[in-house]
């Protein structure tokens, strides 16, 4: 081979690489809405052969979610002490209602509870907590929270693979471009985020009661629940109740208010 020749498939050679390391770049994240459309296709293109064109098509029609971002930089209540913390969310209203409706639903918890070890008291403080019991589920648009944290440079690994979780959610019925839950992308009566639906559902919507609380359970049951050991801080199905949330005040709120329905 001649020097010049050479020196032309050393430059073909660089040149291939560097083609590759383009291809390989993932979708650019960002910190304004300047930049979501652009990196929608990017995302969409890079999820070929991962994600459906059906699923896709879904993620295209979303929008940058100011409201999400909104909500993702100004989460204060975890600074609260417990008994604020309570306050703040009704304590006491969530253990009155948590009692009625283990009464009327008794057969219900009782079948979980077989099933999962977990009985009704921490279902129901999860529940009280993260919804009121159903009555607030959030109303933003699921896809478009996801896509926009994944997108968002502050938490883009973590929310990339909840987004592919969504998009196989709209693959199976259980989502569409429609619909709407809470800020961060959670969805149901107790706000499982995709990836927690692709996991620990039990199959269907979790806007149906029981297919929320089975697959609650299941949550808890799959990050070390013990039928019949204890739950509070220092017992062994405490850790269960950490997995749920990573505040600490949010942990003891569970633990605490679980108790009180139960009647312990």
């Amino acid at each position: 081979m001649t020097r010049r020749g050479y020196k032309g498939a050393i430059a073909a050679a660089l040149g291939a690489l560097a083609c590759m390391a383009g291809t390989a770049q993932a979708a650019q994240c960002g910190n304004t809405a300047s930049g979501f459309e652009a990196w929608k296709t990017q995302f969409a293109q890079e999820a070929k052969g991962r994600a459906s064109a059906a699923s896709l098509a879904a993620l295209m029609e979303t929008s940058y979610s100011g409201a999400t971002i909104s909500a993702d930089r100004g989460q204060k209540s975890f600074r609260l002490t417990l008994d604020q913390f309570l306050a703040k969310r009704g304590g006491p209203t969530i253990v009155a209602r948590g009692r009625k409706l283990k009464q009327t639903n008794a057969a219900l918890f009782d079948s979980i509870e077989q099933r999962y070890g977990v009985p009704a008291g921490p279902l129901l403080a999860i529940w009280g907590m993260e919804t009121g019991f159903g009555a607030v589920r959030g109303n933003i648009n699921t896809l478009s929270a996801v896509a926009t944290l994944a997108y968002d440079c502050r938490r883009s690994d973590f929310f990339t693979d909840q987004l592919y979780a969504a998009l196989t959610l709209v693959d199976r019925g259980i989502l569409n471009s429609g619909t709407r839950g809470a800020a961060h992308g959670e969805v149901g009566h107790t706000q499982f985020l995709p990836k927690n639906v692709l996991t620990y559902g039990t199959g269907g919507s979790l806007d149906s009661i029981p297919n929320a609380l089975n697959a609650t359970a299941n949550f808890l049951k799959g990050h070390g629940w013990k039928a019949g050991a204890g739950y509070q801080p220092g017992e062994p199905n405490f850790a269960a109740i950490q997995g749920w949330n990573a505040a600490t005040v949010y942990q003891k709120a569970i633990a605490q208010l679980g108790r009180q329905i139960d009647g312990q």
